[in-house]
């Protein structure tokens, strides 16, 4: 087997923009000038359910796309804001509220293809406390999850995008927030799936899960990297504390007390490529050619336009210490 290639760059989440910007020119024009070419369109700045009508979110999906051609900004995937993270979702009991959910990706999918997004990617789903307490029923909900996520597969394959990426999380409800759990949901979406391929998207600050007992390598962002940065086209970045997932910038000050590290989150995805063959989900899943980190700073309301647009713009030229302006290559085995 010859050599193999994955491409890595920088991007930046549309959190920041929520309640803040409405025109979406600056958009798109905001990611170019503070130094990012990649976007990560936020579904709470468009969402299909809460943002106007469906002409309104069409129209505004197409200002997207020509706004993303005009600034030379790659709308790299759509993805979930905060709205998704309220409700049960495809986790829920009764089939109208897994419905209404599956309505609503169905609806973002759509809208991600208009602004030409190309994954779809979050988190659509919590399993309720009662649930957890009960092993078997836990067990009959994952696998109608992964029902869930092979079906919606299809729909995308249909709809053009190149995948779906589900977020590791930190907490019980939120699967897959263990290592483990993340090979099995890999392995049993992918396994008997004709759609789309199905990704994880790998957290640097979601190793929190010491506040419900766990312990161990599933603490550890550098394991998650080395174990699925390979299947993983989304990688969020964020500064933080171990025992938080804070969403701050990288500038002088966080990095002071953060312990994200980006020599390490590189090191980490070269080891992964380097080894991916070792891993079980590579019968199930080929390596990703593209990874973009995205950082994901979710700002406080208190925080001024003028203080966060300089932080984004310090935590970009930051960034380019480690990845300069166009990307850097890794070659690895195939």
């Amino acid at each position: 087997m010859g050599k193999k290639k994955v491409f890595l760059d920088i991007g930046i989440n549309g959190a920041f923009l929520t309640r803040r910007w409405e025109n979406p020119e600056n958009f798109i024009k905001l990611t170019k000038e503070l130094g990012y070419d990649y976007h990560s369109f936020c579904s709470d700045v468009l969402d299909p359910f809460f943002s106007g009508d469906e002409e309104y979110q069409r129209e505004t999906a197409e200002k997207i796309r020509e706004y993303s051609e005009k600034y030379n900004v790659i709308i790299w995937d759509y993805y979930t804001g905060m709205a998704t993270h309220r409700f049960h979702g495809l986790s829920h009991s009764d089939d109208r509220v897994r419905k209404r959910m599956r309505e609503w990706i169905i609806k973002a999918i759509d809208i991600a293809k208009i602004m030409g997004a190309r994954y779809i990617g979050g988190h659509w789903d919590a399993i309720p406390v009662e649930v957890l307490e009960d092993e078997e029923e836990t067990k009959r909900r994952m696998e109608n999850i992964y029902k869930e996520f092979r079906e919606l597969s299809l729909i995308i394959k249909e709809k053009g995008l190149l995948g779906i990426s589900n977020e590791q999380m930190y907490i019980p409800s939120e699967k897959p927030w263990t290592l483990e759990e993340a090979e099995e949901f890999l392995i049993q979406v992918n396994k008997d799936n004709k759609g789309a391929p199905f990704y994880i998207t790998i957290d640097v600050g979601h190793q929190a899960g010491m506040h419900y007992g766990l312990d161990g390598a599933s603490l550890s962002y550098v394991e998650w990297l080395k174990r699925y940065a390979v299947f993983s086209p989304i990688i969020h970045l964020q500064q933080t504390t171990k025992e938080s997932s804070s969403h701050l910038p990288f500038t002088k000050e966080y990095n002071r007390i953060g312990h994200v590290k980006i020599e390490e989150v590189l090191s980490a995805v070269k080891y992964a490529y380097e080894s991916y063959k070792e891993n079980p989900v590579s019968n199930y899943l080929k390596p990703v050619e593209k990874i973009i980190l995205i950082v994901e700073v979710i700002p406080p309301s208190t925080k001024t336009e003028k203080e966060l647009l300089k932080e984004l713009k310090e935590t970009s030229e930051y960034l380019r210490n480690y990845i300069p302006e166009g990307g850097i290559t890794y070659e690895f085995d195939g």
